[in-house]
């Protein structure tokens, strides 16, 4: 068989011995930061300083609001400032064409820190002639300039702004902060000779589009003439054909013309009635506004009040008084007489309205016809007053712009959209090196180095570990089955008495003896308790091998901590097993496995990190349930546990198991504990020919 346990497993770390040595090595580890830290100082007081100079620029509309052409927003809604707009200017500025022209200027070429072939040390030559490295002597002198150039260089756009910072280091401080000016200066230059060059094919490209475009919309003009004049289509107010606004005004006069007839005629008819009926012409306004009528009423009001005046003098028959009644008389004969005036002039106007009523509709007739006509001709009219609008359209919106192109060439205004915000100024300090940075990561970085050494070389040397409790180190290669022999009783331990059939055995039983007891039983589960410790998983092994040899479906469920019960029988392989089961990590059919020597199978200890499975330990009894309904016995191997650790995994039909593989005191100390606990009828078993493993010593690890 396979061995029973791993060494490797069957140590521990002693964690005071590991700290112990950092504590006795302190004044090593001391020293050699130290030492680090002083290399440090040298190395970053030898080292060349670099300093770094840095310009900012705004990304922003130079126009003015008195010259900023007309479609163009602000910086807000204007796509040329958007923040695709300013990583382009950041690449445009990193552009070749530029940087070349700046270190043209600054004469880049002159300076050593520029050429790397010309600063090359002794190593680097070394490396060339090895053919470790290239030569930068075979690269052009412009190229090498350049790629340095772009390696001090750090241009990038400010986060959340329209800002782009230009970022350049050199070992001279006043070119450091030379550099971003004359690459800011030349960047404004570029935007404004790209303007420049823009407003220029524009200009050159509008001249001709607009010639042609006068000729377009002339002509198109004259064709709105000429079909005007062809089709006698006369424009009159508003725009409109003249025949159009007649008609309208004509129906307006018809209407009037009605309204007026119509109120003729009812003023003659009323007046015509009161007549006739002898009713009152006092109420109708024709006689009301009548001179003479009026007149004649107040001669008749007259003469009533004389006559009343005499009456109180004279008698009804006097002359006077007959002479004034006759005249009373002669005004309302007289006042008839005008009434009938007023109403033959009211029937003349109720007629003459009804006759210019006639032409008017009669003219209006003919006004519709010839409307008629004018429509379909305006529908061709507005189709070329359209094209000639659009061409006019056209030709204002091209003039517009021509004239402002015009004007910038003219005037030379083309600002560049970007300002500088934060010029470069000559730096004081060095950015690097940074001595106290250096030498304190220096200090702490050998601190924290010199501190792993030491622990991997303590812990590699075997110094600070020490043997797990209860564990064996050297493997069992094989399990021998000697004689039974019983089991000598220790010094202060009472020897076993006999026990009626009926209470617990204390006889021991060999592993084929215990195989058939659980068949001749019909028990379905068998707990094995292991007080020495892992070897006594040898037990439930040979058991579970007998009680499958016997022909009935076993299952052997390994709960040890090492895996003492598994290994024989699956060998060293690291496969699932009862803690993925319990962790939900695997199914059964995954944590299920065949025995390599026999038709028993095995739940080994599993993959699973233990500790978690442990969190997981209420589902162990549902677990064994869902085993014992489909194997006809399933035995557990439970390592030195106590009666309290498997309460849970009892249940009906459930035997308990001690195993034994020699005299010791642990042994009966824990059958008598488990039968104090209510376990009462324990079995005794033993491996037969079993050979004890030799225990280990202090440097086994």
């Amino acid at each position: 068989m396979s061995a029973v346990n791993s060494s490797a497993r069957d140590v521990d770390v002693d964690l005071g011995k590991l700290f112990a040595s950092l504590v006795r090595a302190w004044k090593s580890v001391l020293l050699v930061a130290i030492v680090v830290s002083g290399l440090a100082f040298v190395l970053a007081s030898l080292a060349t300083p670099a300093y770094r100079a840095e310009e900012r620029l705004s990304i922003e509309p130079r126009e003015s609001v008195f010259t900023r052409p007309e479609q163009r927003g602000t910086a807000e809604t204007d796509p040329r400032f958007d923040t695709e707009a300013v990583n382009s200017q950041v690449e445009m500025i990193t552009s070749t064409d530029l940087l070349r022209q700046v270190a043209k200027d600054l004469d880049f070429a002159s300076r050593p820190e520029f050429d790397k072939a010309a600063g090359q040390s002794l190593l680097g030559r070394l490396l060339v002639l090895a053919g470790l490295k290239s030569d930068p002597g075979e690269i052009p002198a412009e190229d090498r300039v350049l790629e340095t150039f772009r390696e001090r260089l750090n241009v990038y756009r400010v986060e959340n702004t329209r800002v782009i910072a230009i970022a350049f280091s050199s070992e001279d401080p006043e070119f450091a902060a030379a550099v971003p000016t004359a690459i800011a200066k030349a960047y404004l230059q570029f935007s404004r000779d790209a303007k420049i060059q823009s407003n220029t094919a524009a200009t050159e490209w509008l001249e001709p589009e607009i010639q042609a475009l006068t000729a377009k919309v002339k002509e198109a003009e004259g064709r709105v003439a000429a079909y005007r004049s062809q089709s006698d289509l006369l424009i009159g107010q508003n725009n409109s054909a003249l025949a159009t606004q007649q008609l309208s005004e004509m129906s307006t006069e018809l209407s009037r013309t009605r309204a007026n007839r119509a109120a003729a005629e009812a003023n003659a008819e009323s007046v015509r009635m009161a007549l006739r009926n002898g009713g009152s012409l006092d109420t109708f306004p024709d006689i009301v506004s009548s001179g003479l009528i009026q007149r004649l009423r107040e001669r008749q009001v007259q003469l009533r009040a004389d006559i009343a005046d005499l009456s109180t003098t004279l008698l009804d028959n006097h002359p006077r008084i007959r002479s004034m009644r006759s005249q009373l008389a002669d005004l309302d004969s007289q006042v008839g007489i005008e009434a009938q005036k007023i109403l033959q002039s009211l029937a003349n106007t109720a007629e003459a309205a009804k006759l210019r009523e006639e032409q008017l509709v009669a003219d209006l007739n003919r006004l519709k016809a010839e409307s008629s006509r004018v429509g379909e001709k305006e529908v061709e009219l507005r189709a070329l007053e359209r094209e000639a609008a659009a061409q006019r359209e056209l030709l204002e919106s091209y003039l517009t712009r021509y004239r402002e192109a015009a004007s910038r060439r003219d005037g030379n205004y083309l600002p560049a959209d970007a300002r500088v915000i934060s010029p470069a100024v000559v730096p004081v300090d060095p950015y690097f090196p940074k001595i106290v940075p250096i030498v304190g990561a220096a200090f702490a970085g050998s601190l924290l180095l010199m501190a792993i050494g030491i622990l991997l070389r303590e812990l590699f040397s075997g110094r600070a570990m020490r043997p797990a409790e209860g564990a064996y180190l050297e493997p069992v290669e094989q399990i021998r089955m000697p004689e039974p022999a019983p089991i000598e009783t220790p010094a202060g331990v009472s020897e076993p008495k006999e026990m009626d059939p009926d209470g617990p055995r204390h006889g021991e039983l060999s592993a084929r003896e215990a195989a058939e007891m659980l068949i001749a039983g019909g028990a379905s589960r068998a707990l094995f308790v292991s007080p020495e410790g892992d070897e006594g998983a040898a037990s439930a092994v040979m058991v579970a091998r007998d009680v499958a040899d016997a022909g009935l479906r076993v299952l052997l469920v390994d709960l040890t901590a090492m895996g003492a019960a598994s290994r024989p029988m699956l060998g060293d392989d690291e496969v699932p097993g009862i803690t993925d089961l319990l962790t939900g990590e695997a199914k059964f059919v995954d944590a299920i496995h065949s025995d390599h020597y026999s038709d028993c199978h095995v739940i080994p200890v599993g993959t699973a990190d233990q500790h978690k499975a442990m969190r997981s330990v209420d589902r162990l009894p549902a677990i064994m349930d869902t085993l014992s309904a489909a194997y006809d016995v399933v035995i557990v191997e439970c390592g030195p546990a106590g009666a309290e650790s498997i309460r849970r995994l009892v249940s009906e039909g459930t035997e308990v198991l001690v195993s034994v593989i020699g005299p010791a005191e642990g042994v009966l100390a824990a059958r008598d504990d488990l039968a104090a606990k209510g376990y009462e009828g324990l079995t005794l078993v033993t491996p037969a020919d079993y050979a004890g493993a030799p225990q280990p010593d202090r440097t086994a690890a």
